[in-house]
């Protein structure tokens, strides 16, 4: 039985309204908009039972934290609410209460390895013994690994909810599931921002061989008015929506599909719909799609508000082909091929689809399709990308130089969109910013949309 965790930033605080970097200060408070966009938490809490509350014992996440659990026990919930100090924010002792600017100012190069290469971040804390090495990412990442050790056993089943910040947050998701710390500020983490994870029973970061973590959505902040996470001030990059097709037939009857070009249902396009009406206002200036059905149909349901569009057609996007097994149930899967559909859902690296494809020729067929897309942007647009769950989640994975193996640790929903930032352009390191929102589809924070790579 999975554990469910949801992951909540602190509301705005007074330290980031004036853009000062906090770590472990504490002198930092929510702001009013802080109050009140921890209340818009609760709100899209509600519904959802929980077990246990966890808050940073700094003042902004655990008034935050007070906040949400004030308000879900007039909701007849009762969880219990306690801090922890593995739930701390990022020491940056020399920085702390400095104006961001400044920092870039006076540690310009230190600022530099921050950004592009966070595992090497070293500072040197004075101490009475002397200068002592401390690696702040690095840390977050160990210390990140004992919350999750020493809570996770008391809650299997279960669903607890996490109020912290957001450096502990990202180094939380990426130990969660195999995120290296390289990648530290490709995750972002908005004010009241929500994450889900799904943990299987007896997981720990360092024996992962329970089975895999899903990150079912992250960064979502549809909740608290904000269609999408904000884009960096002066981000001059380049923005994609990453989209999977709406529902099919296939989909909603668990049959396996692939390369068969089988159309969206009612549902579907429905679902279509209901992604055009959440990015009508959203200004796109170019789109692309994979060539088959499911995804096309899927585009032009959203690019019918953009009538200046040309929809392009990637063939490189289409989804992987399972070869034998498209048009089957499980059941005759396992008929046909015994153990192998056990395999494709614990060890998905290992399998060749018998007259198809394998993992690593979906990843050697994505990764070019998605730098050609990027590198015919033009710097300062956005665009969407529609295609499949299975490819859809080997670019979600090559973000982050995750191999195959990693596959499942991603959901896509149908319907769901996926928002990735290039701040510096194709050859730079990508930021995700919101995975797999799929709150225009059903109102709810969790993705209750059909089973997927199939």
């Amino acid at each position: 039985m999975a554990t469910r965790v949801i992951i909540v930033r602190h509301g705005k605080s007074s330290y980031n309204l004036e853009r000062r970097i906090q770590g472990r200060l504490d002198a930092s408070i929510l702001t009013e908009q802080g109050q009140a966009t921890a209340r818009q938490v609760a709100d899209a809490l509600r519904g959802i039972t929980l077990n246990a509350i966890y808050s940073s014992p700094l003042q902004r996440a655990k008034e935050t934290a007070n906040i949400i659990f004030s308000d879900l026990q007039t909701d007849s919930q009762n969880p219990s609410l306690e801090t922890s100090e593995n739930l701390l924010e990022i020491d940056l002792p020399l920085w702390a209460g400095m104006l961001r600017e400044d920092v870039k100012e006076k540690f310009a190069d230190d600022y530099k390895t921050w950004q592009q290469s966070p595992h090497e971040f070293c500072m040197a804390v004075p101490e009475k013994t002397g200068p002592r090495e401390h690696f702040p990412v690095l840390a977050i990442y160990q210390q990140a690994k004992k919350f999750w050790q020493e809570t996770l056993p008391k809650h299997t089943g279960n669903t607890i909810l996490i109020v912290a910040h957001n450096g502990i947050n990202r180094a939380l998701i990426s130990t969660a599931i195999g995120i290296p710390p390289a990648y530290y500020q490709s995750i972002q983490q908005s004010n009241c921002g929500i994450s889900v994870l799904n943990f299987p029973d007896n997981w720990t970061p360092d024996n992962p061989s329970e089975g895999f973590v899903q990150l079912e959505s992250m960064n979502i902040t549809t909740h608290v008015g904000e269609k999408f996470p904000n884009t960096r001030e002066g981000h001059q990059g380049i923005r994609l929506l990453l989209i999977r097709h709406g529902e099919t037939e296939w989909n909603r009857q668990s049959k396996f599909q692939g390369q068969i070009d089988v159309p969206l249902n009612d549902n579907g396009r429905n679902q279509a719909k209901k992604a055009g009406d959440f990015l009508q206002d959203v200004h796109l200036d170019f789109a692309t799609t994979s060539p088959m059905l499911r995804p096309k149909e899927t585009a032009e349901n959203i690019i019918k508000f953009h009538p200046n569009l040309t929809l392009e057609l990637h063939d490189g996007l289409r989804e992987i082909s399972h070869g034998l097994w498209e048009g089957k149930f499980e059941s005759e899967i396992e008929q046909s091929f015994p153990g192998m559909l056990q395999e494709w859902k614990t060890a998905p690296e290992t399998v060749q689809m018998p007259e198809g494809e394998n993992l690593q020729q979906v990843w050697e067929r994505v990764a070019p399709t998605w730098q050609t897309i990027l590198e015919n942007a033009t710097p300062g647009t956005t665009g969407i990308v529609v295609a499949h769950d299975a490819t859809n989640k080997a670019i979600l994975c090559q973000l982050f130089n995750l191999t195959p193996e990693h596959f499942w640790k991603f959901k896509q929903g149908n319907g769901a969109v996926t928002v990735i930032d290039y701040p510096k352009g194709p050859q730079g390191k990508p930021v995700l910013q919101a995975l797999n929102i799929t709150s225009h589809l059903t109102g709810s924070i969790l993705d209750k949309t059909a089973a997927g790579a199939l």
